[in-house]
């Protein structure tokens, strides 16, 4: 409300097109989401307690006071930071990971393939972000967006790359617990946040074709670095929740992770505690936050699809359309590529589920760059000046 007041008050001509339903409702779904995912993170960790014979609570059922009467360690509930180290801690000195292979001649080879692979990847994503952020002319909402992408591109593939490189070198398939607790924490961040992101800019692709005379009054700076901030919160909240949930677990002797890297629902497999609650909310938040992006793009697609279909001239249709071929592209082969991964682990074998686990962390932030430059003339032209003054100095 003091947002609405001081658009009201700051910007009275524009106040009826910013403040717009679409962004009430947004604001209204955020605040909703925010207090929904406060009480679940909160009644799920006391739902993790045990309690002592004493069980009077001086007032009402309020949370403080409930917590008190627990028998089990409370520190996670009245302290929920992740990084808290756990009671488990010491028990669980380390994790194994699966091997990329028993056969020692093509270590070489998939080391080689592998580093490839992430300096193409660092290469790619980083020539994007420079070239957004050195031309005034991509200094648009579509390429701002791109540039968070990149970014997010780049931390989901440092994230899991160096380590299988490093245990590789080192013929060692270890993992520290707070190594391997870190990765998962990390890894959901910005695979959520890559979610939230293309849904992100499946809505400015919509504003753009069915709204283009009010396209740079709705899509301001304002919203543009307000949706990235609530898609990162989004995506943090969802793998603290996680992290958290999964610092609760006590594990067995047996250790080993059927995964390359420590994949959520790999890292609950050798728990010896019950694990029910942990796959409940995988698949909850899974479902909840998959189905909502997966929707908002279909029905942006939807939006653009109709407009198109009103357009009278041929050019017009092709031209606002082929804005979006890039995008269609990489929001393929994000979902492409995450829909293989849940069939292999329906379907195959665990090698052959890690490897396509694998692919879906390696392969889509390796290509995203080269789909939206070489199918992107603005970008191809602004690559061509960064080359050529770099050819120029040398």
């Amino acid at each position: 409300m003091a947002y609405y007041h001081y658009m009201a008050i700051c910007h009275p001509l524009s106040y009826t097109v910013i403040m717009n339903a679409h962004l009430c409702g947004l604001l209204i779904i955020f605040s909703l989401v925010i207090s929904l995912v406060n009480v679940l993170l909160l009644s799920l960790m006391v739902l993790r307690l045990s309690f002592c014979t004493d069980l009077e609570i001086p007032h009402f059922c309020e949370l403080t006071q409930v917590i008190k009467l627990a028998c089990s360690d409370t520190l996670v509930n009245n302290l929920p930071i992740w990084g808290t180290k756990p009671r488990n801690q010491t028990a669980v000195p380390e994790f194994l990971l699966l091997e990329l292979t028993d056969d020692p001649a093509l270590q070489p080879l998939l080391f080689s393939l592998l580093l490839s692979m992430y300096l193409v990847t660092v290469l790619g994503n980083l020539l994007i972000i420079l070239a957004i952020s050195s031309d005034s002319h991509l200094h648009t909402p579509m390429y701002f967006f791109l540039s968070n992408l990149s970014f997010t591109d780049l931390c989901l593939s440092t994230i899991t790359i160096p380590k299988m490189l490093v245990n590789i070198q080192a013929q060692s398939r270890s993992v520290s617990y707070t190594g391997c607790l870190s990765q998962v924490f990390f890894f959901l961040v910005f695979l959520v946040l890559e979610n939230c992101l293309l849904t992100a800019m499946a809505y400015d692709r919509y504003v753009a074709i069915c709204h283009p005379l009010m396209y740079t009054i709705i899509m301001n700076p304002s919203l543009c670095v307000m949706l990235v901030l609530i898609s990162l919160f989004i995506s943090t909240v969802n793998s603290l929740l996680h992290t958290l949930m999964l610092l609760r677990l006590s594990f067995c002797t047996d250790l080993e992770i059927p995964d390359f890297f420590c994949e959520l629902s790999h890292v609950i497999k050798p728990a010896c505690s019950d694990t029910l609650i942990n796959h409940i909310l995988i698949y909850f938040f899974s479902v909840i936050l998959g189905g909502s992006a997966l929707f908002g793009i279909i029905f942006s697609y939807a939006q653009i699809v109709s407009c198109l279909l009103r357009m009278p001239s041929a050019g017009r249709k092709y031209k606002a359309f082929s804005t979006c071929g890039s995008h269609l592209l990489v929001v393929s082969l994000f979902y492409g590529t995450g829909f293989g991964v849940y069939l292999s682990s329906v379907t195959e074998s665990s090698r052959k589920t890690a490897v396509a686990s694998m692919m879906y962390s390696v392969v889509p932030p390796m290509l995203n760059p080269f789909i939206y430059s070489l199918r992107n003339r603005d970008m191809k032209e602004v690559l061509g000046k960064i080359f050529c003054r770099t050819t120029f100095l040398r």
